[in-house]
Parts: structure tokens; sequence; C-alpha cells
């Protein structure tokens, strides 16, 4: 089969290699639809951040079942996402079916080869399948649109509050629109990037550009200085941490979504408005594929393609074969990228 493999720090190719050998009699044969490229594939495969080499990056993607184990529950030529943690099923965590809190868990696409394959092998727990109005190349959005969902859904929203969300690529864009889905009034995105701006105003978002506007004292003019119900900080810069707690009002929540960028050092000033305001701070990671009907996964494909629209936020869809230059412009941002999906099959 075809992959791109990473060799190297910084030394991806795309080549022949063999097909995955079959693990276990559970496991379905997938031949892989569509691969999103994630920030942390960037980290992953340019700055010494691999857990060993070659590696087959990709943890984002949607396929077609090619073979199905006797008595599975899926059958060939269905369509299928599939969520990337391998879960060992025996600590506490996975007792209480946090997975992504797992001890002792594998990785498509970091810890094992992942979806810039044309063929992976996974069990039957680890996949959901596609509704029929969902497209297989949106599709391959359904894990960091899960990953979003399930931060916000820590808030406690009943309805009509103002929020606010640091930062307008994929995922904040998503939280945004979750946000807005599960009931809030008024989402104001704060973005630096005119095409996400552009983007989100286009999808009913108020924006901020904060090279314009302070973004703090923007989003209290929003709400008669009182600040926001919820903040959501998706970029991973200091900057925005503080902004995002600067930004909520009294007994306001906010989540930390993005990976921290570098050291976040707050000041006295506003550690005492955390306690003041008695602010509460939720960290989030992953996301949940139980309990089945009511999981993040469930409820994104449900929700994809209906009030959850993706295709705003794909700007390139290059072959499989593209992938080491495609790698290579994005890495040297010789020009601007949305998200990139990678059609496979």
């Amino acid at each position: 089969m075809k992959a791109l493999v990473l060799q190297e720090n910084a030394k991806l190719v795309y080549l022949d290699v063999p097909d995955p050998e079959q693990p276990g009699k559970e496991y379905y044969r997938i031949r892989v639809a569509a691969a999103g490229i994630c920030g942390s594939d960037i980290h992953r495969g340019f700055e010494h951040g691999a857990y060993h080499y070659p590696l087959v990056m990709g943890h984002e993607f949607s396929g077609i079942v090619e073979k199905a184990p006797e008595g599975g529950m899926y059958s060939p030529g269905q369509r299928v996402v599939v969520f990337p943690l391998l879960w060992c099923g025996r600590c506490s965590s996975c007792q209480t079916g946090d997975y992504a809190q797992c001890s002792s868990y594998s990785y498509y696409g970091s810890r094992q080869d992942g979806g810039f394959a044309e063929i992976v092998l996974v069990p039957e727990s680890n996949l959901f399948p596609v509704p029929e109005h969902v497209d297989i190349l949106h599709a391959a959005m359904t894990e960091p649109c899960a990953v979003a969902l399930h931060g916000v859904r820590k808030f406690c929203l009943k309805g009509g509050e103002t929020a606010a969300v640091y930062g307008g690529g994929p995922i904040g864009n998503m939280a945004a629109q979750w946000l807005k889905i599960l009931g809030c009034g008024t989402v104001c995105i704060v973005e630096i990037d005119e095409k996400k701006i552009e983007t989100a105003a286009g999808m009913g978002f108020m924006t901020v550009n904060p090279r314009k506007k302070d973004p703090v004292e923007t989003v209290r003019d929003l709400t008669e200085g009182t600040g926001v119900r919820v903040a959501v900080e998706a970029c991973g810069l200091p900057l925005t941490y503080r902004q995002a707690l600067e930004s909520v009002g009294k007994f306001g929540e906010v989540l930390f979504l993005g990976n921290p960028a570098g050291d976040i050092l707050l000041p006295k000033a506003d550690v005492s408005g955390i306690l003041r305001r008695e602010i509460t701070i939720h960290g989030t990671w992953n996301s949940k594929p139980v309990p089945r009907g009511r999981d993040d996964w469930t409820t994104v494909l449900e929700q994809m393609d209906r009030t959850m629209n993706v295709a705003p936020l794909i700007s390139h869809t290059p072959q499989l074969s593209e992938g080491p230059d495609t790698f290579r412009r994005i890495v040297g941002k010789e020009q601007r990228f949305g998200k990139v999906i990678f059609r496979i099959t």
C-alpha cells in the first residue's frame, strides 16, 4: 500500500510500504478515504516530537470498511470514522469509560501508524458509522470537532449566554459553533487572521481583531462592562490565556482548549481577579466515545453538515502523494492554509 512516512525528523516521504499486520480477530481492515492534518502533526513531524521512526502520522480520518471480522457489527462497504485512542481496558480510568485518561494507551498517528496511509486496521470499539447526510471528506473532521464539543460540554450552559472564543482556527471556530448550538446568544471570536475573521463573520459570529481593538475591552463593552459568561482559549498563547480569564465576569467559566506554546505566568492581580470573581477554569483533553448514543462522536456525526458546518474551514484537499510538498509549504509558511485534508480513496 501507499503511505506518507516520517522517516526521521523533518523527512517525510511518500512510498510503498507493507500492509499492516492483523493484530487480532476483532480488527477491521479500513481503506482510508480522507485524513486531516492536525497542528500536532507539524510538531510531531518537524520539531523532534515523534515517539519513534519510521512513523505514519494522521489521527483524523474517515474510511470504508474493506474487510470485517466474522459476526462484526459493520459490513464491507460501510463508511466509518475512527476514534484514534486505543485504551488498555484495565486501568481505573478505563473502568469508568474515561479512556482519554487511560494510563497505558496507544494512539493512531503518534504511538503507532495512523491514517496517512491507504489501509489501517481498527478494532470495532473504535469505529463509528458515518450517517448518509455526512460528506466522507467532512467526516475526517469528526475527531477535532469532538474535541471541541468535549471541552464546551464542561460549561454549565442554560441558554442565552454571552461567550468569547480566543482563536478562530478550525478548533476555535468549531467550539464557537458548539456554543451557539448549545444555546449561547452572542458569541464573539477573537482572531488576527483576516481570512478566519471573514469566515467567522460569514457564519454569523461577532468578530474582533486584537490588532485593531483591545479584545477584553471590546468583550466587556458587549456586556455593558460585566464580562461574558464563558470564554474559550483556543490559541495556546500566554497572552490569550490571560485575555480569556480577563474577559469573563463574576462566576464566569473559562475553558483552556489550546495547547500552550510556552510558560504561562499570571500576575498577582490576575490571580486575585480569579479568586474575587469566583471564576471556574476547565481543562480538557481529547474526547469521549461513550456512552454510545450520547457520546461526543455520535453527537458530532448527527450534527455535521447540518447545524455543524465544517466546509468553510477546509482550504486544501490534496492527494496523499502531494503530502511531502504540502507539509513543506505549511512548515515554511509559503502560503495561507486553513484545514488541510488529504483525499486518499
